[in-house]
């Protein structure tokens, strides 16, 4: 009778183990998180472990670096953002459409805002976080240059000053650099793009 009990106990530590060991990894991306939220752009490890309320060698144990961590982030990020990102656009003149644009920039933007300041001390140490940043910048280009029509794209200037105007760049410059509030920063986005839109012909 003891062995079945042993047999049985066997499965329930390792179950146990695995729970413990996802809460601890859900506790560590939870309280890295937090943390850039509340503006710490580069905690390290050990004030990770601190906010998590776990031990330093547990962090190590799930995440051999940072750079591992980042990861995760990343991808919680992005599953957060991506149905803003890439959902269809109303079949409508392609200007409302770059209006839609600013719209869901301000709204990505403003979500990502924290983490992609974090990221951006970090990115010339980490080839992951400078990847990262590349991929985001060419699909942010991308998802401008689809909704303009051939005339427009062969406007380079117009399409340079679009995708300018349109950039994280320019929303950390409003948001962190020059301290406006979002709907502040939003406004002035717009009134960017509008001013843009007002260079280009109206049959275009």
């Amino acid at each position: 009778m003891r062995k079945i009990d042993a047999q049985q106990a066997g499965p329930e530590r390792v179950d146990g183990r695995r729970e413990r060991g996802r809460s601890s990894h859900k506790r560590i991306v939870e309280a890295m998180m937090e943390l850039i939220v509340a503006g710490d752009l580069s905690p390290s490890a050990a004030r990770v472990a601190e906010e998590a309320g776990i031990g330093l060698r547990t962090v190590f144990r799930h995440f051999d670096d940072m750079d591992a961590l980042y990861a995760v982030i990343t991808a919680t990020i992005t599953e957060q953002v991506m149905p803003v990102v890439m959902a269809p656009y109303p079949d409508q003149p392609w200007r409302a459409n770059v209006r839609e644009l600013v719209r869901r920039r301000v709204r990505v933007f403003e979500t990502t805002l924290p983490f992609r300041l974090a990221a951006n001390i970090k990115r010339y140490q980490s080839p992951f976080l400078m990847g990262q940043y590349s991929r985001v910048v060419m699909l942010e280009r991308e998802l401008i240059l689809r909704l303009l029509p051939g005339p427009i794209l062969a406007d380079r200037i117009a399409v340079e000053a679009l995708c300018a105007a349109l950039s994280f760049h320019t929303w950390r410059t409003l948001r962190h650099d020059q301290s406006l509030p979002a709907e502040d920063a939003g406004t002035v986005m717009g009134q960017m793009v509008e001013a843009i839109l007002a260079t280009i012909a109206e049959d275009a």
